[in-house]
């Protein structure tokens, strides 16, 4: 499998140096040359085939000679070592977990998937791999705890300051070791104009490779599909394809599902719900894409004005957007209707939402709304402990600690405040 930048103005290369590179030279995104169609077969089979043997046959296509079978399966049994529970809530609703990893985040996955792959690419050199990544809020806890002390590989976390809660923070500033945070003055966009602009930056080249861990890298992004296929094979049957409703930041996640739908996964359509950062929503009703200052909400994860993968979702469909308004629609909720959703699904399921969790299924609500007859499924990004003050004031309880978070809170948070790109060249020298 060969990849290309979306710019169009950089060689063609393997998985391994897209996953080296995380944006080509051109500034453009890597996206595979070929979407592979698995057939019908295949999906029909799911339910009774093993998740991580189909995983692998999956992720395979997509690595190809970049990283040999026993070594892939190596990675996807670490990636994979906790599960993604599909929980009914009634007939029509269904939420999918993806916070049981060790970060309590779903991006566990895909930062665990991309540590294992520059882990095995950093045993064949003896340069030193550099991991810049910018977060929101939960990337780079998995990031961090995906990397820690992976030889060869040094991790620098760029997180906007007083926009991430307490415990995110926690996660990515007291580990230590290899892994390094820098406390921006700006929003998460601010950090990731930084990033981008150390990826044009030669100095920089000289003496390590610099790679990003954010969703702008294949290997971070290509995983994600799997929650999707997990979601399909634990369907009951006879179930209609579902609809799936993903919180949406920088629409990665989303991304993958709508790649896994290409593949042929069974999915009657994918909802993007944002939070009050709704450039995406606006755009659908009126095609323009008119980025505005991202607004600071509950949901901080999703805080983003530009979402880098959107392009990616564009060259999905060719940039048909009659195809595009086919699969997806989109909607924004504010931090008002977050809450009422937090109280909403605790008072008639009993079920505890974190604030993006509850932006997915209000997401799904109003899609449902139109279209009863359809299987809802929204997703549950993170633990609703990770945002404590937030659902505890909310549904008047406390919330129990799992064993994941217990040993933060006595740790020293350690980071380094910066503000402008000079200062992070410099602590990147």
């Amino acid at each position: 499998m060969m990849y290309y930048s979306l710019q169009q103005q950089a060689p063609e290369v393997s998985f391994k140096e897209a996953a080296l590179r995380g944006i080509a030279p051109d500034r453009g995104l890597y996206f595979p040359k070929q979407i592979p169609r698995f057939s019908a077969e295949f999906w029909q089979d799911l339910p009774k085939k093993d998740f991580k043997e189909s995983a692998l046959e999956l992720m395979h296509t997509f690595t190809g000679k970049s990283i040999p079978i026993p070594e892939l399966r190596a990675i996807l049994e670490k990636t994979l070592s906790f599960e993604f529970p599909l929980i009914p809530l009634e007939d029509s609703i269904s939420v999918l977990e993806l916070f049981h990893g060790p970060t309590m985040a779903f991006k566990d996955v895909g930062a665990t998937f991309m540590a294992g792959c520059l882990g095995y690419f950093s045993g064949q050199t003896d340069r030193k791999t550099v991991v810049l990544v910018a977060t929101s809020g939960d990337t780079g806890g998995a990031v961090a705890r995906g990397f820690l002390n992976v030889p060869g590989v040094e991790v620098v976390i760029l997180y906007p300051k007083d926009k991430v809660s307490d415990i995110q923070e926690r996660q990515l500033t007291t580990l230590g070791a290899n892994i390094r945070a820098l406390r921006v003055q700006g929003t998460f966009d601010d950090c990731q104009a930084l990033v981008k602009q150390a990826f044009q930056d030669p100095v920089l080249f000289e003496n390590q490779a610099l790679t990003s861990a954010n969703s702008i890298n294949v290997a971070r992004w290509l995983p994600q599909m799997l929650y999707y296929v997990r979601a399909i094979q634990q369907l009951p049957p006879g179930a209609s394809r579902p609809v799936f409703s993903v919180p949406s930041g920088n629409f990665g996640n989303l991304c993958a599902g709508l790649l896994a739908s290409r593949m042929g996964m069974p999915g009657a359509h994918f909802i993007a719900a944002t939070n009050s950062n709704d450039t995406i929503p606006r755009y659908m009703e009126s095609r323009n894409y008119d980025p505005r200052p991202a607004i600071a909400s509950l949901s901080n994860a999703m805080d983003v004005a530009d979402p880098s993968n959107f392009v990616r979702i564009l060259e999905l469909f060719e940039n048909d957007f009659p195809k595009l308004s086919d699969k997806l629609s989109a909607f924004s909720f504010s931090d008002a209707q977050t809450l009422k959703a937090i109280e909403t699904l605790f008072e008639s399921y009993s079920y505890i939402a974190d604030p993006h969790g509850a932006v997915g299924y209000l997401g799904l609500l109003r899609y449902l709304r139109e279209h009863p007859d359809h299987t809802g499924i929204f997703l549950e990004t993170a633990h609703p402990i990770k945002f404590r003050e937030t659902v505890e004031t909310c549904l008047n309880r406390e919330l129990e600690l799992p064993l994941q978070i217990r040993g933060l809170l006595d740790r020293e948070k350690v980071f380094s405040d910066i503000s402008t790109y000079e200062e992070l060249r410099e602590a990147l020298r």
